[in-house]
């Protein structure tokens, strides 16, 4: 395998000399994501220290050898890179890989008005691999509910609306419905799923959610009982179509690590009500394009890369917005080479870009002066404008029928490692 730089964010500096007179520590959680800030200087996202913070285990080299040894499938570029850098019990589900038990996959999303981000793909594109590699059932929780407690000025139709132009978005990256579950909470709350929130709900105290989440008392009670809604898709018995009653199917969960409190509480109270803890692997967060002190967001259209973004769009965000490593002339070009760990454009290309010895020579070549930071962005915009002209051809050839057999809990799905114990 090519060397390749690890896509990893450089933690707040020891500079020599410094006195640091001022610093704010960084705020991860799932509703904000900010680098630290020392002496008025933003700081790229230190995933070491939320290794720390969180008590979570980092993805090794023994750990993917082992997922090599297990799953005969070398990793996924984002397994391989770092990029999916964390985790809680993953080699439990090899375990259970390797003694043919059943487990399945669980991730979410929050639908909101317009098309996802190519940030929002990564979970998604991950699942599949996942899905593919194991051949295992995904269930895809939309979260249509919490959009409508967390922003006042949407009705609760609006939000509905939203989940099922998502579920477009999820299919035309290549699921199939009869092996994926998309589900909108407004629409599948009842039965089993709202049996296990109540069960979850009563074993939640307001001091844990509080603790979990930071709630105030500002915050209207819709958003304190939320996390058990989340929390629920984490347990087999929620869904009886695909599982039946069994309740001894644990899952494993790909998600941003700020989505890491809600399953830090959902393996607390798994115990107790006698459900199988599940297994995390976390990610890191994509980059906005100003730079890696943030992540990329919907709200902020100069940040992002949307999957109905035009060619020519795509081209003016990159060369317009897309922060570089390189220096301002062709001189210090020459002289210092740029620094490919800090610019964006490279940095994308690591997410999407499946040769190891592409990005490794990207990485070279930068380093020494060779490319400049305009070559650099006109490959990242070639990648990106292929990437996103695929999935948008595909998106087209989804039909109203396939977003119904997704949402339908009753659609024929069967798993041959769903008849082992």
């Amino acid at each position: 395998m090519a060397d390749i730089p690890a896509v990893i964010a450089v933690p707040v500096a020891e500079l020599e000399g410094l006195v640091v007179q001022d610093t704010v520590e960084q705020n991860v959680t799932p509703w904000t994501v900010e680098g630290a800030e020392v002496n008025g200087v933003k700081q790229a996202i230190n995933y070491d220290r939320l290794i720390e913070q969180f008590g979570t285990r980092r993805i090794d080299e023994e750990m993917l050898e082992r997922f090599t040894r297990v799953t005969g499938h070398a990793p996924h570029l984002l397994l391989r890179r770092g990029i999916f850098f964390s985790h809680r019990d993953l080699g439990a589900i090899l375990d259970r890989h390797e003694q043919g038990k059943p487990f399945y996959l669980y991730t979410g999303r929050g639908p909101s008005r317009g098309h996802m981000h190519i940030g929002h793909m990564l979970p998604f594109l991950f699942c599949k691999w996942l899905q593919d590699v194991f051949d295992v059932p995904l269930v895809v929780q939309l979260t249509d509910d919490e959009k409508f407690l967390y922003k006042p000025d949407l009705k609760a139709e609006q939000t509905y609306e939203y989940s099922l132009a998502t579920v477009r978005e999820i299919a035309a990256i290549g699921f199939k419905p009869e092996k994926t579950f998309i589900f909108s909470d407004m629409g599948y709350m009842g039965g089993a799923f709202y049996l296990n929130v109540l069960k979850i709900s009563r074993s939640i105290t307001y001091s844990m959610a509080r603790s979990s989440f930071g709630y105030t008392d500002s915050d209207h009670i819709g958003k304190i009982h939320f996390p058990c809604i989340q929390i629920a898709p984490a347990f087999s018995s929620t869904f009886p179509s695909i599982f039946g009653n069994r309740t001894d199917i644990p899952c494993l969960i790909p998600c941003g690590i700020d989505q890491d409190p809600y399953f830090r509480l959902t393996r607390d109270v798994a115990k107790p009500l006698k459900f199988k803890k599940p297994s995390l692997i976390h990610s890191q967060f994509l980059p906005a394009l100003q730079g890696g002190t943030t992540k990329m967001s919907s709200s902020v259209d100069s940040s992002a890369i949307f999957m109905d973004d035009s060619p020519n769009t795509i081209k003016n965000k990159i060369n317009k917005h897309a922060f570089s490593g390189g220096p301002t002339s062709l001189e210090e070009l020459r002289e210092f080479g740029s620094n490919p760990d800090v610019d964006i454009p490279y940095k994308y290309m690591t997410y999407f870009v499946d040769d190891d010895q592409e990005i490794a020579d990207l990485a070279v070549s930068y380093r020494k002066g060779e490319i400049t930071s305009g070559e650099m962005k006109k490959r990242c915009i070639e990648v990106l404008q292929d990437f996103i002209g695929s999935f948008q051809e595909r998106e087209r050839a989804i039909t109203d029928d396939d977003v119904k057999n997704f949402m339908n809990p009753d659609y024929p799905r069967t798993f041959a490692c769903l008849a082992k114990k």
